[in-house]
Order: C-alpha cells, then structure tokens, then sequence
C-alpha cells in the first residue's frame, strides 16, 4: 500500500510517499481503506522531533489519526457486518496518512447519510478536543471570551460553540482573511495578533475589565501575551502550541489572582474530569453546533506541501488529504 512516511525528524522535505505492508487486524480492530483523514498542526512539531514528552514516535512512521473510509477487514471479537460500511475512526497513534490504517473496532462511527465524508472527518478530531474544552470550561454565557489561532480547525469550531452558548466572543488570528472568517463565524470582536500590542485592544473592547475566559490555541509569546488579558478569578486553557511551545506564564501569579489554568494533559480522553464520545461529536455536527471551515484537500503525495501551508499560516480553515 501507498504511505506518507516521516522518514526522519526534520523539515516538510523529510515526508516521502513509500510503499509498506498492508495491514492485519488484530482482536478487536479493524482495518481501513483510507478516503479521507485529517491534518492538524501538531503534526507537524512532531515531524521536526518536537513534544516527545506527550507523543511517543521515531521515525520512520506513518502520521495521523483521524480518517474517513470503508471497514476492509476485522479482527477477533469484531463483528463483521462493519465490513464494507463507511465509517470514521481514529487510530492509536498514528498511521492514518495511508491507503490502509489499522483501528481500534470500538473507535468506529458509522457515518450518517446527511454528511459527506469530507465534512465529518473535517470536524471528528478538532470537534472531539474542542467538546472536551466545553466540558473543561466554566459556563459560557454571558462571558468575556478570548479565543486565539480563531481561524485554525478548532479556533472556528470553538467561535461556535462560544456563541451558541452566549459568549461574547474576542477572536485572534493573522491577516485580514483569517479576522474575515472569524467575524464570519459569530467573532464580535476580531483581533489581528501579529500586531504589536494586540493584547491592549483586548482590553480596550473589554473596557479595560479583561476576559473571563482564554482558549489558548496559539501558545508561545502570544500565548504569554493572552494570559495578561485574564481577569482576576478567571478561566485560561493553553492546548495550543503552534508558536513554538505551550502558553508561558508564572503559575504564581496565576495562583495569586486566582487565575484558573487548564494545560494540555487535561485534554487526555481518558481524563477523570471528562467523558466523550466519538458519538456525541457526530451528534453535535448533525445538530448543527460544529461546522468546520475547510480550506484546502491535498493528495497524498502532497502531505509534505500540506506542512508547508500549516507551518506557513496560509491556510484559512481547514486541511485535509485525500488518499483513495
């Protein structure tokens, strides 16, 4: 079968497309003819060697998690009507960038008849952390709400959620399409972050008050530069880490504001403090709480131009790949 293989840490250029051994279920899993699978940012710091105190990879592998296909085989213990059904899934690490990826049986979401494949797969990763941020985060409404990476794959999806809950939404991103689609999302407020002092017209469209609450999709400086916005006694989630690294801030000074802080590891799926389902993502797509932004579609040879874009911040929205 065809794979994009991270050949060694390094650059974009290091993603090859290869041919590898199909496949076999084991117990419990099921293989999968691959049609669509996600790209997220992640992705690529891990490529470079990045997060491997949270993502435990060498190469040569086969990236991502997420995909969209139809159930090739089964395994032991599996029932084998899913064989032939289209279905979404998630690998255990990694290995979705390929025309065949093992996963585990009980990941699988038959995929309902109102979505395409495209849109579903589009929205079953970033859709899944961001429900897990919703159950994480105080009630939404009526709240002061920063949200920074606004224009990325979950930045929208989290604009959404926010304004159906009655938030009063401050979106971040770069450049005048990103500040486009997140007023086009429900954003009252968009923010150009690659501006110096930026976090001031945070305040200034707070009246100085700050926000209640931070969904901190971009990490780094601007990260650093979002904890400042945070009222005292408020509410501050630094998942992202595109700008080089997680959030910086002091945990004293958090402590003495009474600043509540929410990092990466309480996003874990098998966190004590939350439950979800794959299920109950699909089940918020169909009720219409999360509509992804899709960019661009790349093939799978184009894995590592797909990096490019991400790394490069040119994509507004969305990316996925197209194997098969």
């Amino acid at each position: 079968m065809r794979a994009a293989v991270v050949t060694k840490f390094g650059g974009p250029e290091v993603i090859e497309t290869q041919d590898w051994p199909e496949p076999v279920a084991g117990a419990g899993e099921a293989v999968i003819d691959v049609q669509v699978t996600d790209i997220i940012f992640v992705e690529t710091a891990i490529r470079r060697g990045q997060h491997g105190g949270f993502f435990k990879v060498e190469p040569p592998y086969i990236p991502g998690r997420s995909l969209g296909g139809r159930v090739r085989s089964v395994g032991e213990g599996v029932d084998d009507q899913w064989i032939g059904r289209t279905v979404l899934g998630r690998v255990t690490g990694f290995g979705a960038h390929a025309e065949q990826a093992v996963v585990p049986a009980d990941s699988l979401i038959p995929l309902p008849e109102q979505l395409n494949l495209e849109t579903a797969v589009a929205v079953h990763g970033d859709g899944f952390t961001t429900l897990l941020l919703e159950q994480l985060a105080p009630n939404l409404k009526d709240k002061e709400v920063l949200i920074t990476a606004a224009a990325g794959g979950m930045g929208v999806l989290l604009i959404q959620l926010a304004r159906k809950a009655g938030a009063h939404v401050i979106a971040a991103a770069r450049g005048q399409a990103k500040l486009d689609l997140v007023k086009a999302q429900g954003a009252e407020v968009a923010i150009d972050y690659s501006e110096p002092g930026w976090e001031k017209s945070v305040l200034e469209a707070t009246n100085g008050q700050g926000v209640d609450i931070v969904f901190d999709g971009a990490g780094g400086k601007l990260g650093a530069a979002s904890f400042t916005t945070v009222k005292d006694g408020g509410w501050f989630s630094a998942h992202g880490a595109p700008s080089g690294g997680f959030a910086e801030y002091d945990p004293a000074e958090a402590e003495r504001r009474g600043i509540t802080v929410k990092g990466i590891m309480d996003l874990r799926a098998d966190s004590r403090e939350v439950t979800l389902s794959g299920d109950a993502v699909i089940a918020r797509v169909l009720a219409g709480d999360l509509i992804p932004a899709i960019d661009r579609t790349f093939a799978l040879e184009q894995l590592g131009e797909a990096h490019r874009a991400i790394e490069g911040r040119t994509l507004v929205g969305k990316a996925l790949l197209r194997v098969s």
